[in-house]
């Protein structure tokens, strides 16, 4: 868990520091998000050849080295000297750090017996679910207090007993010793051009207006041609960089759209709240953080005793609360209102994080569960792409509705802003005595006093695009619910290696 931990937590530590590397290496701010860009394209990249390669090098040494890659890139970003060389370590900190999450999985699901897999995932899933809280409020604290170099130094630490407890308590399974395969490169090289374009296009739609600018458009033209091409090329391989029959399975193709669509719902409801506090609300930074904070304790609760409970209880059952109850934390959120006090909005998060605890383990091990172990690796990877995938996407999705919402919004309430409605002439007029009350005098505080029922005007539809998105949210997670009915559970009395 301690690699996986500190992997994901570098996917959003950078994001609370970026005006502090900006302002150090004197770059732009187009220019340093590519610091966050770079370490997603290079960390979608090389998530779905984690199985092949562990088949290549053999498991145990490919974790090894990509531990220490993790940590030796880590080192390097802390002593970046310039934006350029801060990006080029960042691409070789998501290549390390891609594995890990995978790797890490898959040892999990074949070394504990199928019927301790719940508590297992219970524990890994504290890693997974903890990392996205606590990154932001690390990296905030650690930039406040310290300097953002340090933000990569803390890494190195965790990356060194991680690569010790490896060499001690990790081993090999025969069919994980390597093997020596014909590389498949025209795959290899699809797979890298197709997703490093598509992550790239969504890092960077919503700044670009997507499809309006051309970088846009001809990156997602080239992903989607190198994917389709992949997919194509994979069926025929001898050895795949992956293989995609493991879809053949109803049950596993089920699990991967459940979780791409509940990493959608959790990635995007993380990244909404605290714009809203902090844009609409006048929250600091810190207390973005409160909010978000007891929804992570909420989650390390809910995830052992959905670890207990899913060999005690049909798992169906188990997943499908989780859903309802993370779908039902999100319309909690599209009720928000300028109004809202501290306590109505931490409410839905600590909902948010016992839906999540009681979703994630049932859906990992019934996702996982007829798959021979053997075919582990590959599974785990696929899964992960798409839940970070899903993450990916609901960022995007929300970034963009949020912006065009707003307009839709702001368009509609203009129109019943006219001299004859009696609510606007009472606002202006008692925002221009107001002005007139501060010494401004009369002649500006008219102009002063539209101005200010202005601003309310595009608080409100701000306000309006949030509650849409919010609800829309919980709306695409509830969808998923028919797909549990299609899932499997382990059949009983078997071991993982006898699962067909």
């Amino acid at each position: 868990m301690l690699p996986t931990l500190i992997e994901i937590i570098d996917t959003s530590v950078v994001n609370v520091a970026l005006d502090h590397i900006r302002g150090s290496l004197s770059a732009g701010i187009d220019e340093s998000t590519w610091t966050i860009t770079s370490y997603l394209v290079s960390n979608a990249i090389i998530i779905p050849m984690t199985g092949w390669l562990s088949r290549l090098f053999g498991r145990k040494r490919y974790l090894i080295f990509s531990i220490s890659l993790f940590t030796l890139s880590s080192l390097l970003c802390g002593s970046a000297w310039s934006l350029q060389s801060l990006i080029f370590f960042r691409i070789l900190q998501g290549l390390g750090g891609g594995a890990l999450q995978p790797i890490s999985q898959s040892i999990l699901l074949e070394t504990f017996p199928q019927k301790q897999h719940g508590m297992a995932m219970a524990i890994f899933g504290v890693g997974i679910m903890f990392g996205p809280i606590i990154g932001p409020l690390l990296g905030g604290w650690i930039t406040d207090n310290w300097s953002w170099h340090w933000i990569f130094f803390i890494n190195i630490p965790i990356g060194i007993v991680s690569i010790l407890m490896t060499v001690f308590f990790i081993t090999d399974p025969p069919y994980m010793k390597g093997m020596k395969m014909k590389i498949d490169y025209w795959g290899l090289a699809f797979l890298a051009i197709g997703l490093g374009c598509l992550q790239i296009a969504l890092d960077k739609g919503q700044t670009e207006d997507w499809f309006s600018s051309g970088f846009i458009t001809w990156l997602t033209i080239i992903s989607v041609s190198s994917l389709i091409l992949f997919v194509i090329i994979e069926f025929f391989a001898e050895h795949p960089i992956v293989n995609l029959r493991a879809f053949k399975s109803i049950s596993f193709s089920a699990g991967n759209v459940v979780m791409f669509l509940s990493f959608f719902n959790l990635f995007g409801s993380i990244v909404l709240l605290p714009i809203f506090l902090q844009t609409l609300m006048g929250y600091t930074a810190t207390l973005a953080g409160v909010v978000l904070g007891p929804g992570g304790i909420a989650t390390l609760i809910a995830m052992p005793v959905a670890g207990m409970l899913v060999t005690k209880m049909n798992p169906k059952l188990l997943l499908g609360s989780g859903i309802i109850i993370a779908a039902y934390s999100t319309y909690l959120m599209s009720l928000f209102n300028l109004s809202a006090d501290f306590n109505t909005i931490i409410w839905p998060r600590v909902v948010l994080g016992v839906g999540m605890g009681f979703l994630f383990i049932p859906l990992t091990t019934m996702t996982m569960a007829n798959v021979k172990k053997e075919d582990m690796a590959n599974a785990s990877a696929i899964y992960n792409l798409l839940r970070n995938l899903g993450g990916s996407f609901g960022v995007a999705f929300i970034t963009t509705m949020i912006a065009r919402r707003a307009q839709f919004h702001q368009v509609r309430i203009v129109e019943h802003l006219t001299p004859f409605d009696a609510a606007y002439q009472a606002a202006s007029s008692k925002a221009a005595q107001l002005f007139q009350y501060r010494g401004v005098p009369a002649s500006a505080s008219a102009d002063a006093g539209l101005s200010s029922v202005y601003h309310q005007l595009l608080r409100q539809a701000s306000m309006l695009s949030f509650n849409d998105a919010f609800y829309l949210l919980g709306v695409l997670l509830v969808c998923t619910l028919p797909l549990v009915l299609f899932m499997k559970t382990a059949k009983r009395g078997l071991v993982p290696g006898d699962i067909q």
